[in-house]
């Protein structure tokens, strides 16, 4: 199996040769196209909201805002290309957008929703702009795609050999492992890993064994890791397991909560996303 359509958005331009070369070399192993949005955003609330000057004053703060931002999407275009022709072996777009920050969810999600993957910086780490967050959770909760998120370190694997797939038998995992076939078929092992299995219910005599049913049909190798939670989080085990294997990627559901009429990431996810030293496979 392979993806076709690989979605990068770019709104850091200290990500973009990170992000870019990453999702660059993904996109020649499946022979995908790779679509690249080049992001300017509005961060400050002063953007949105506008009192106290008068109304030219205000045009004219709305105007310096958006030629910002405008200037912040051509850079990191400029970026962008300069590293996309250097590349063969496949095809790919690039285009620029403006956006406010309360507005960047639809704007993204709206490109996102026809790619098969998108892939992403972590969005969370000193010094990082408040969008990547709200980029993320866009892409999971309203495009619909899985994303590789990609931690700020070297060496990161293209086509991981050694994969944990987190399992609780929920939707969002069983999403997260079908999205991520195309992936998994590469590796050489793949470990389903369940923490603290329920003592009650109808897959307790065999934990994980439906879902490696169903990766072994696919021709995965898989291997499955029944753990006990001996630290204080269930992300905290996965993160040790992933170690203790020296896995290359870690698979598992994007879990949000409600906010007003949006969905943001989870206690747990947002946990991996702040800590996870390896790529994060994740679907919704």
């Amino acid at each position: 199996m392979f993806w076709k359509t690989i979605f990068c958005a770019l709104s850091d331009a200290r990500r973009v040769e990170h992000t870019l070369t990453y999702a660059a070399d993904l996109a020649r192993l499946h022979g995908a196209h790779l679509d690249v949005l080049c992001l300017g955003v509005a961060r400050d609330a002063s953007s949105q909201y506008f009192s106290g000057a008068g109304a030219a004053g205000g045009v004219v703060l709305l105007q310096n805002v958006f030629e910002n931002c405008q200037a912040e999407a051509v850079e990191i275009d400029t970026d962008a290309r300069a590293i996309l022709e250097k590349q063969d072996g496949f095809f790919w777009s690039c285009d620029q957008g403006v956006a406010q920050l309360a507005d960047l969810g639809q704007h993204v999600a709206d490109r996102a929703r026809f790619a098969d993957v998108a892939v992403l910086p972590m969005p969370y780490g000193e010094g990082l702009g408040p969008e990547l967050a709200p980029l993320t959770e866009a892409i999971l909760f309203d495009g619909r795609i899985p994303a590789m998120i990609l931690p700020n370190a070297p060496d990161l694997a293209v086509s991981p050999k050694k994969v944990v797939v987190a399992w609780n038998d929920g939707r969002e995992a069983l999403r997260a492992a079908r999205d991520a076939l195309p992936m998994l078929q590469r590796a050489d092992r793949v470990h389903v890993v369940v923490v603290d299995p329920p003592v009650h219910g109808p897959n307790r005599s065999d934990p994980g064994g439906l879902i490696s049913q169903f990766l072994v049909r696919h021709g995965v190798t898989v291997e499955v890791d029944v753990l006990s939670k001996t630290l204080p989080r269930v992300a905290d085990v996965l993160l040790r397991r992933a170690q203790d294997i020296d896995a290359d990627a870690l698979v598992m559901g994007a879990y949000g909560r409600s906010r007003v009429r949006e969905a943001v990431f989870g206690g747990a996810s947002r946990y991996m996303l702040e800590h996870a030293p390896l790529p994060l496979f994740m679907a919704h």
